[in-house]
Protein backbone atom coordinates (compact mmCIF):
# COMPACT_ATOMS: atom_id res chain seq x y z
CA UNK A 1 0.00 0.00 0.00
CA UNK A 2 1.13 3.34 -1.27
CA UNK A 3 2.71 5.02 2.27
CA UNK A 4 1.30 8.44 2.46
CA UNK A 5 3.38 11.34 4.51
CA UNK A 6 0.82 14.08 5.07
CA UNK A 7 1.01 17.57 6.09
CA UNK A 8 1.08 17.91 10.18
CA UNK A 9 -1.78 19.96 9.98
CA UNK A 10 -3.63 17.12 9.41
CA UNK A 11 -3.50 15.52 12.54
CA UNK A 12 -3.35 18.63 14.74
CA UNK A 13 -6.20 18.33 17.86
CA UNK A 14 -5.59 14.08 17.32
CA UNK A 15 -8.58 14.42 16.05
CA UNK A 16 -8.90 11.19 14.44
CA UNK A 17 -8.20 9.00 17.69
CA UNK A 18 -12.26 8.21 16.02
CA UNK A 19 -11.09 7.60 13.23
CA UNK A 20 -12.37 4.23 13.00
CA UNK A 21 -15.77 4.58 14.54
CA UNK A 22 -16.40 7.69 11.74
CA UNK A 23 -15.53 5.15 8.78
CA UNK A 24 -17.64 2.02 10.58
CA UNK A 25 -20.46 4.50 11.34
CA UNK A 26 -20.26 6.13 8.00
CA UNK A 27 -19.69 2.97 5.80
CA UNK A 28 -23.29 1.16 8.07
CA UNK A 29 -25.31 4.69 6.65
CA UNK A 30 -24.25 4.34 2.91
CA UNK A 31 -24.75 0.32 3.04
CA UNK A 32 -28.33 1.10 4.49
CA UNK A 33 -27.92 -1.58 7.49
CA UNK A 34 -26.21 -1.33 11.00
CA UNK A 35 -24.25 -4.69 10.79
CA UNK A 36 -21.27 -5.86 12.93
CA UNK A 37 -18.15 -4.40 10.74
CA UNK A 38 -15.80 -7.81 10.00
CA UNK A 39 -12.68 -8.76 11.11
CA UNK A 40 -11.24 -8.33 7.21
CA UNK A 41 -13.37 -4.39 7.53
CA UNK A 42 -11.24 -3.49 10.83
CA UNK A 43 -7.79 -5.12 9.48
CA UNK A 44 -8.85 -2.63 5.94
CA UNK A 45 -9.49 0.43 8.05
CA UNK A 46 -6.48 -0.70 10.50
CA UNK A 47 -4.48 -0.08 7.02
CA UNK A 48 -5.72 2.87 6.18
CA UNK A 49 -4.91 4.36 9.79
CA UNK A 50 -1.44 2.77 9.40
CA UNK A 51 -0.81 4.11 5.59
CA UNK A 52 -1.89 7.49 6.86
CA UNK A 53 -5.00 8.14 5.00
CA UNK A 54 -6.86 11.27 6.05
CA UNK A 55 -10.70 10.61 7.51
CA UNK A 56 -11.96 12.89 5.19
CA UNK A 57 -10.20 10.75 2.31
CA UNK A 58 -11.69 7.73 3.79
CA UNK A 59 -14.89 8.78 2.99
CA UNK A 60 -15.00 10.19 0.11
CA UNK A 61 -13.55 7.00 -1.42
CA UNK A 62 -16.20 5.09 0.26
CA UNK A 63 -18.62 7.20 -1.68
CA UNK A 64 -17.00 7.11 -4.62
CA UNK A 65 -16.77 2.96 -4.32
CA UNK A 66 -20.27 3.01 -3.61
CA UNK A 67 -21.13 4.63 -6.70
CA UNK A 68 -18.87 2.99 -8.90
CA UNK A 69 -20.64 -0.17 -7.53
CA UNK A 70 -24.19 1.00 -7.71
CA UNK A 71 -23.28 1.72 -11.38
CA UNK A 72 -21.95 -2.07 -12.00
CA UNK A 73 -23.69 -4.92 -13.08
CA UNK A 74 -22.82 -6.74 -9.48
CA UNK A 75 -24.40 -3.62 -7.91
CA UNK A 76 -28.00 -4.57 -9.00
CA UNK A 77 -30.01 -5.39 -6.21
CA UNK A 78 -26.94 -6.36 -4.26
CA UNK A 79 -25.38 -4.75 -0.87
CA UNK A 80 -22.03 -3.88 -0.83
CA UNK A 81 -20.91 -6.03 1.86
CA UNK A 82 -17.17 -5.00 2.42
CA UNK A 83 -14.72 -2.12 2.86
CA UNK A 84 -12.17 -3.93 0.25
CA UNK A 85 -14.02 -2.86 -2.61
CA UNK A 86 -13.26 0.51 -1.22
CA UNK A 87 -9.88 0.35 -0.95
CA UNK A 88 -8.54 1.66 -4.65
CA UNK A 89 -10.97 4.71 -4.40
CA UNK A 90 -9.55 5.58 -0.85
CA UNK A 91 -6.20 5.90 -1.90
CA UNK A 92 -6.29 7.69 -4.96
CA UNK A 93 -8.89 10.18 -2.94
CA UNK A 94 -5.77 9.96 -0.18
CA UNK A 95 -3.25 10.70 -2.93
CA UNK A 96 -5.65 13.47 -4.69
CA UNK A 97 -5.58 15.02 -0.94
CA UNK A 98 -1.81 15.15 -0.69
CA UNK A 99 -1.54 16.50 -3.73
CA UNK A 100 -3.75 19.21 -3.14
CA UNK A 101 -2.16 20.17 0.29
CA UNK A 102 1.28 20.32 -1.13
CA UNK A 103 3.34 23.76 -0.82
CA UNK A 104 0.51 24.84 1.86
CA UNK A 105 1.38 26.77 5.16
CA UNK A 106 0.60 24.54 7.95
CA UNK A 107 -1.97 25.37 9.90
CA UNK A 108 -1.51 27.70 12.95
CA UNK A 109 -1.83 25.62 16.42
CA UNK A 110 -4.07 26.92 19.04
CA UNK A 111 -2.09 28.11 21.80
CA UNK A 112 -4.56 26.69 24.30
CA UNK A 113 -5.89 23.87 22.21
CA UNK A 114 -7.71 21.22 24.59
CA UNK A 115 -6.59 17.86 25.23
CA UNK A 116 -8.70 15.09 23.25
CA UNK A 117 -8.65 12.87 26.71
CA UNK A 118 -8.68 13.67 29.97
CA UNK A 119 -6.17 12.29 32.54
CA UNK A 120 -8.70 9.94 34.53
CA UNK A 121 -9.64 8.52 30.96
CA UNK A 122 -5.97 7.91 29.61
CA UNK A 123 -5.40 6.47 33.33
CA UNK A 124 -8.77 4.06 32.88
CA UNK A 125 -7.30 3.27 29.54
CA UNK A 126 -3.87 2.13 30.73
CA UNK A 127 -4.51 0.56 34.15
CA UNK A 128 -7.39 -1.49 31.90
CA UNK A 129 -4.44 -2.58 29.39
CA UNK A 130 -2.02 -3.53 32.15
CA UNK A 131 -4.58 -5.66 33.68
CA UNK A 132 -5.64 -7.65 30.75
CA UNK A 133 -1.86 -8.38 29.96
CA UNK A 134 -1.31 -9.67 33.41
CA UNK A 135 -3.87 -11.70 33.40
CA UNK A 136 -2.66 -13.49 29.73
CA UNK A 137 0.20 -13.60 31.42
CA UNK A 138 -1.11 -15.65 34.16
CA UNK A 139 -3.54 -17.51 32.58
CA UNK A 140 -0.63 -18.84 29.91
CA UNK A 141 2.16 -18.75 32.07
CA UNK A 142 1.83 -22.75 31.88
CA UNK A 143 1.36 -23.47 28.42
CA UNK A 144 3.01 -20.64 26.99
CA UNK A 145 5.83 -19.49 29.65
CA UNK A 146 8.08 -17.47 26.75
CA UNK A 147 4.88 -15.40 25.62
CA UNK A 148 3.98 -15.17 29.08
CA UNK A 149 6.93 -13.56 30.08
CA UNK A 150 6.66 -11.23 27.09
CA UNK A 151 2.70 -10.25 28.48
CA UNK A 152 4.63 -9.32 31.86
CA UNK A 153 6.91 -7.44 31.12
CA UNK A 154 5.12 -5.44 28.36
CA UNK A 155 2.52 -4.72 31.17
CA UNK A 156 5.25 -3.21 33.12
CA UNK A 157 5.97 -1.23 30.23
CA UNK A 158 2.18 0.17 30.04
CA UNK A 159 2.46 0.70 33.74
CA UNK A 160 5.64 2.73 33.63
CA UNK A 161 3.89 4.66 30.88
CA UNK A 162 1.16 5.60 33.06
CA UNK A 163 2.98 7.68 35.38
CA UNK A 164 3.53 10.34 32.58
CA UNK A 165 0.04 10.87 33.59
CA UNK A 166 0.79 12.64 36.36
CA UNK A 167 3.06 15.28 35.26
CA UNK A 168 2.12 18.72 35.49
CA UNK A 169 1.44 20.96 32.40
CA UNK A 170 -0.14 19.21 29.07
CA UNK A 171 0.63 16.06 27.64
CA UNK A 172 2.74 15.55 24.87
CA UNK A 173 0.30 13.05 23.00
CA UNK A 174 2.44 12.51 20.04
CA UNK A 175 5.48 11.02 22.15
CA UNK A 176 2.79 8.88 24.48
CA UNK A 177 1.54 7.57 21.14
CA UNK A 178 5.32 6.80 20.09
CA UNK A 179 5.23 4.43 22.98
CA UNK A 180 2.06 3.28 22.96
CA UNK A 181 3.25 2.14 19.58
CA UNK A 182 6.87 0.43 20.73
CA UNK A 183 4.25 -1.51 22.62
CA UNK A 184 2.29 -2.27 20.32
CA UNK A 185 5.20 -3.77 17.85
CA UNK A 186 6.34 -5.62 20.90
CA UNK A 187 3.31 -7.01 21.96
CA UNK A 188 2.54 -8.30 18.10
CA UNK A 189 6.05 -9.69 17.05
CA UNK A 190 5.51 -11.92 20.45
CA UNK A 191 2.28 -13.14 19.63
CA UNK A 192 3.16 -13.76 16.38
CA UNK A 193 6.45 -15.86 17.86
CA UNK A 194 4.79 -17.75 19.92
CA UNK A 195 1.11 -18.35 18.51
CA UNK A 196 1.02 -22.41 18.35
CA UNK A 197 1.24 -23.53 14.87
CA UNK A 198 -2.13 -24.62 14.32
CA UNK A 199 -3.71 -21.51 15.71
CA UNK A 200 -1.85 -19.85 12.67
CA UNK A 201 -3.00 -21.69 10.42
CA UNK A 202 -7.06 -21.77 11.54
CA UNK A 203 -6.30 -17.78 11.13
CA UNK A 204 -4.93 -18.07 7.58
CA UNK A 205 -7.43 -20.11 6.53
CA UNK A 206 -10.16 -17.83 7.68
CA UNK A 207 -8.01 -14.73 5.95
CA UNK A 208 -7.79 -16.80 2.66
CA UNK A 209 -11.80 -17.09 2.60
CA UNK A 210 -12.49 -13.56 3.74
CA UNK A 211 -10.27 -12.31 0.61
CA UNK A 212 -11.13 -14.20 -1.87
CA UNK A 213 -13.10 -12.56 -3.85
CA UNK A 214 -11.20 -9.56 -3.50
CA UNK A 215 -7.42 -10.30 -4.30
CA UNK A 216 -7.77 -9.62 -8.08
CA UNK A 217 -8.98 -6.12 -6.93
CA UNK A 218 -5.98 -5.12 -4.49
CA UNK A 219 -2.68 -4.16 -5.44
CA UNK A 220 0.17 -6.74 -3.76
CA UNK A 221 1.12 -3.80 -1.38
CA UNK A 222 -2.54 -3.85 -0.27
CA UNK A 223 -2.89 -6.87 0.45
CA UNK A 224 0.46 -7.35 2.16
CA UNK A 225 -0.72 -4.79 4.88
CA UNK A 226 -4.37 -5.67 4.98
CA UNK A 227 -3.40 -9.43 6.07
CA UNK A 228 -0.58 -8.50 8.36
CA UNK A 229 -3.68 -6.40 9.84
CA UNK A 230 -6.34 -9.16 9.88
CA UNK A 231 -3.93 -11.64 11.17
CA UNK A 232 -2.72 -8.96 14.28
CA UNK A 233 -6.26 -8.61 14.95
CA UNK A 234 -6.98 -11.96 15.09
CA UNK A 235 -4.27 -12.58 17.68
CA UNK A 236 -5.30 -10.47 20.17
CA UNK A 237 -8.81 -11.71 19.85
CA UNK A 238 -7.60 -15.17 20.56
CA UNK A 239 -5.40 -14.06 23.45
CA UNK A 240 -7.84 -11.55 24.98
CA UNK A 241 -5.40 -9.23 24.91
CA UNK A 242 -5.83 -5.11 23.65
CA UNK A 243 -4.66 -2.84 21.28
CA UNK A 244 -2.62 -0.12 23.44
CA UNK A 245 -1.98 2.43 20.95
CA UNK A 246 -4.28 5.57 21.85
CA UNK A 247 -6.32 5.13 18.54
CA UNK A 248 -8.09 2.77 20.24
CA UNK A 249 -9.18 4.24 23.49
CA UNK A 250 -12.72 5.25 21.88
Amino acid sequence: MTHLTLPTNTMNGWNYFNYFTEIEEYFWKKRGAHLLVSPLDWAIMEAWQKAGVPLEAALKGIDRAFESYGRSRQGAGKPLKSLAYCTDAVLDAAEEQLEAAAGKAPAAKSAQQKEPFSRDELKKYFAQNARKLKEAAENGQNVHPELAAALKDIGRSVEAAEILLGTPGALELEDLERRLTVLDDKLQAALTNHAPEELMLKIRRELDGQLAAYRRKMKAEQLALVEKQYIQKRLLEEFRLPRLSLFYLC
